[in-house]
């Protein structure tokens, strides 16, 4: 059965099928990665830090290769996709680099005894089930801190990703990982909650949904595995004031709009004080209004595709049904001509709490813009959100900014810019965005033994 295929949201063409794993495949995949977390836990750290930077030289010299796979398979803007890639790199070097000095022994300066040590040791088979609007970072986030402590990796790709799966097994393999300490697997969602439950297995993340993540953590729960999720955002971008209004909307389109606006930690809802709102609002209408949509397999392409024709039914659906209920189209608001899973980059003001555009993530081109008094009404109105990813304050008043930042119910506040990814900085968010953190050492903080070893005479 062939659940996994490579769509291109381009054109709506079917590029190629693979079919699913059978139970064999499910048990030599579980039997594999722990037989090798019984030998890859035993390796030296400068091991596995060898192996980790030779896969960031093997991510930059295969660029291009990686970079025009994603685009097909999900629509990422090429250049966009290059970038992804140097990233991803960027992180496994980190790693590379970190992780040994990470994994040193902890000595504890507590009384009583001779000594008192942490060690942090690897906990074995792990479960990453992984989204397809960052193909390659959301992996590497994961794996790269991971395979750094000693665990091992089963790995499940969203099902429209699968020859952008197979690359990257396929690096690792190159770089020289063991075969059995990362496994691909084609695996259903019943598959792989039968593998959560399995003994060999100790933990999984998941990057993605909401829903996928309530049933992946209901699933963990019952087998008492460690859960880190990665889920929606409808992160703000507020705007106390400005004093280049032109640079704030570059900004704010670029963080709208880019991956065609198909990031948890993208900025959503737009939180603008009354004496900037205007001037703010018809610049990012005609900001927006001057994106254009192309291939993303075009190096000139700016916004690409949705990642499917679902996936742009399901935001149409959103912008009509704030429309419906009384809600400004400032922008856009309807699907582009032609093949493809096109939406127009679209704008929304006077967005209320019975339409789903205010509580829904928006998971495209499209935003809602609020109009504010103060800067406490727009800390009350980012954290009437169930979400808590990130959020950024924009104002050349920086003692203000940051007030407001830390006033945000989120797991990373940021001011003046928004979204930063660097491998050294945490990722994770609070409420219902998820649980856990990823990246720099609290990366290798999550699937751990902390083994304290205390020594006393007798």
């Amino acid at each position: 059965m062939a659940n996994y295929k490579t769509v291109n949201p381009a054109t709506g063409e079917t590029v190629r099928e693979f079919d699913t794993l059978d139970d064999a495949g499910v048990e030599a995949a579980l039997a594999n990665t722990h037989r090798g977390y019984l030998t890859w836990r035993n390796s030296a750290p400068q091991q596995r830090a060898a192996v980790l930077s030779k896969t960031a030289e093997l991510y930059t010299e295969r660029a291009d290769e990686l970079a025009r796979m994603i685009s097909l398979e999900m629509g990422k803007p090429v250049r966009e996709a290059k970038g992804e890639v140097q990233l991803s790199a960027a992180i496994y070097q980190w790693y590379a680099d970190h992780g040994p000095a990470l994994l040193e022994e902890e000595r504890l300066d507590v009384p009583g005894a001779e000594e008192s040590v942490v060690y942090r040791r690897p906990i074995g088979a792990l479960i990453g089930v992984m989204p397809w609007n960052f193909p390659y970072y959301q992996v590497a986030r994961f794996a790269a801190p991971n395979l750094m402590l000693g665990n091992t990796i089963i790995l499940k790709h969203a099902s429209n990703c699968p020859q952008s799966a197979l690359l990257m097994e396929e690096i690792l393999r190159q770089a020289g990982l063991p075969d059995d300490a990362y496994v691909n697997v084609f695996a259903t969602n019943e598959q792989i909650a039968d593998m959560i439950a399995d003994p060999r297995v100790q933990g999984v993340s998941l990057t993605g949904s909401e829903r996928a993540g309530t049933s992946v953590a209901e699933t963990a729960g019952r087998n008492l595995k460690k859960v880190v999720l990665e889920l929606g955002g409808s992160d703000v971008f507020i705007v106390l004031d400005s004093d280049d209004m032109d640079a704030t909307v570059k900004s704010a389109t670029k963080a709208r709009l880019s991956n065609a606006g198909q990031a948890c930690n993208a900025a959503k809802r737009f939180i603008v004080t009354e004496d900037f709102y205007d001037d703010f609002t018809r610049k990012l209408a005609t900001s927006f209004e001057s994106v254009s949509a192309g291939d993303p397999l075009d190096e000139s392409t700016v916004l690409g595709p949705l990642s499917s024709q679902s996936a742009a039914d399901t935001l149409i659906e959103q912008i009509d049904d704030a429309v419906s209920k009384g809600a400004t189209l400032l922008t856009g608001g309807k699907k582009i001509d032609g093949p493809g899973a096109y939406v127009q980059p679209t704008l929304l003001a006077d967005v209320t709490p019975d339409m789903r555009a205010y509580s829904e993530e928006l998971f495209g081109p499209a935003g809602v813009v609020y109009k504010v008094k103060s800067a406490s009404e727009a800390v009350e109105l980012a954290n009437s959100s169930v979400y808590g990813l990130s959020g950024s304050v924009w104002s050349s008043d920086l003692d203000s900014a940051r007030s407001v930042a830390a006033d945000l119910d989120v797991g990373m506040a940021f001011v003046n810019e928004h979204g930063t990814t660097l491998p050294g900085l945490p990722f994770g968010g609070v409420k219902r965005s998820g649980v856990g953190r990823e990246l720099g050492p609290w990366g290798m903080d999550e699937f751990v033994n902390k083994k304290l070893l205390r020594v006393s005479k007798k």
